[in-house]
C-alpha cells in the first residue's frame, strides 16, 4: 500500500470498449482535500442493535493510491465487508474521515454521493447481484445507461467488453442460465465499463470454484497492471489475497498488520 501510482495516461488496452469512459462531471466545490484516491483516517461504525451496540470498525486508517491492489484478510466478523461499504460510498461511518477520489466523503450529500459511485467506483459482490429479468448484455451496460448514453453506444460496448471477459456468447441470456463463474465475469465487466478509478470487490471468487475463481483473478490483475485501477478486495482465502500487492489483516474491527 502506499505505492506511487501507475499514472493515469496508460495507452488503452484491448480491456476497455472503445469510445472511452462516461462523462464525469467535475468535483463539487467546497469538499475537495488534498488526498490520494482513497484515505480513510480513524474509522469508526457501530451497529445499535436493541441489546447491545456491536462496533464495527474501531479506528481503521488506510490509503489507497491508484494503481494499488490492496486486499483484507480476516475471518468473518472482522468488518471488511463494513469497510468495503464505506470506502465506496454505501454507508457512512459514524466517526472519522474518507477522502475518496480527491472528495471529503462527510461533506457530500446524498446526490453527490450517488454520482460520486455511479461514475468512480465499481462493485463486484460475491453473489453477483445481476438484474434477473435483464440479459447479461443488458446487466453489464447498466451503468452507461444509468448515465444517459445511446443504448445503441451502451449496448455496442457492452458486446466488446462481454467479448473480452470470454462471455460474448451469453449476451442475450438471463443471469439464471449461464454459470456462475460467467455471472461472475458479467458482473466485473458491469463493474468496470464505465472505467472507475476505484474497484471494491466483496468476496469475489467465494462463490466459484478454483478454476472460475482463477479467471476472475486473473481479470483483476490486468485491470490493475494494464489500466492502473485500483483495487479494495475483502477475502478469507489466502490464495486470493496473494493476488494482491498488499494484504491487511483485520481483527476485531481494526487493521492489526500489513504485508
Amino acid at each position: 500500500m502506499g505505492r506511487s501510482g501507475r499514472g493515469q495516461k496508460h495507452l488503452r488496452s484491448s480491456f476497455w470498449p472503445s469510445g472511452g469512459g462516461i462523462h464525469h462531471q467535475p468535483r463539487p466545490a467546497g469538499v475537495s482535500c488534498p488526498v490520494p484516491l482513497l484515505e480513510a483516517s480513524d474509522l469508526v461504525r457501530t451497529y445499535p442493535l436493541t441489546d447491545a451496540p456491536v462496533p464495527a470498525l474501531r479506528g481503521v486508517s488506510l490509503t489507497v493510491n491508484r494503481g494499488d491492489f490492496v486486499a483484507l484478510m480476516g475471518p468473518s466478523g472482522c468488518g471488511k465487508s463494513t469497510l468495503l461499504q464505506i470506502c465506496g460510498g454505501m454507508d457512512r461511518a459514524d466517526g472519522g474521515r474518507l477522502c475518496l477520489d480527491g472528495q471529503n466523503v462527510a461533506a457530500m450529500g446524498d446526490a453527490e454521493l450517488t454520482r460520486l459511485r455511479r461514475e468512480r467506483i465499481g462493485f463486484v459482490f460475491q453473489f453477483f447481484n445481476l438484474l434477473p429479468t435483464l440479459t447479461i448484455q443488458e446487466n453489464i451496460a447498466m451503468p452507461l445507461m444509468l448515465a444517459r448514453l445511446p443504448e445503441r453506444e451502451a449496448f455496442a460496448r457492452a458486446a466488446k467488453l462481454a467479448e473480452r471477459v470470454g462471455i460474448g456468447h451469453r449476451l442475450g441470456h438471463l443471469p439464471a442460465h449461464v454459470s456462475g463463474g460467467e455471472a461472475q465475469r458479467a458482473a466485473l465487466a458491469r463493474a468496470v465499463i464505465h472505467e472507475p478509478a476505484l474497484l471494491i470487490a466483496d468476496e469475489p471468487t467465494g462463490s466459484l470454484d478454483s478454476t472460475n475463481g482463477a479467471r476472475v483473478l486473473e481479470l483483476f490483475r490486468e485491470l490493475n497492471r494494464e489500466l492502473g485501477v485500483a483495487i479494495l478486495m475483502a477475502t478469507h482465502d489466502a490464495s486470493v489475497a496473494a493476488a494482491a500487492g498488499t494484504i491487511l489483516r483485520m481483527k476485531d474491527g481494526r487493521i492489526q498488520s500489513e504485508e
